[in-house]
């Protein structure tokens, strides 16, 4: 037998009245949160190639060290 939500037991105090909220709205903050969010969506491939945040870093990471080896020195040749 399927439990109705008049089965289920209240949790909730009766100061926890949500029915009295007025003014609530779905992704009120989404623009806001978005802004100041680091977060990439990677593609499939890339996903199932580095699958935790912390393999997407080491990657990054070292990608970083390679470009800084890379960079020509100013002072090389500069008379």
């Amino acid at each position: 037998m399927k439990k109705t939500v008049n089965d289920m037991e209240d949790d909730l105090r009766p100061e926890y009245d949500f029915s009295a909220m007025t003014g609530a709205v779905r992704g009120k903050y989404v623009k806001q949160y978005r802004a100041g969010t680091n977060l990439v969506l990677l593609e499939p491939d890339v996903a199932q190639a580095f699958p935790t945040d912390a393999s997407v870093n080491e990657a990054l990471r070292l990608l970083l060290q390679i470009a800084q080896r890379q960079q020509p020195s100013n002072s090389v040749g500069a008379d």
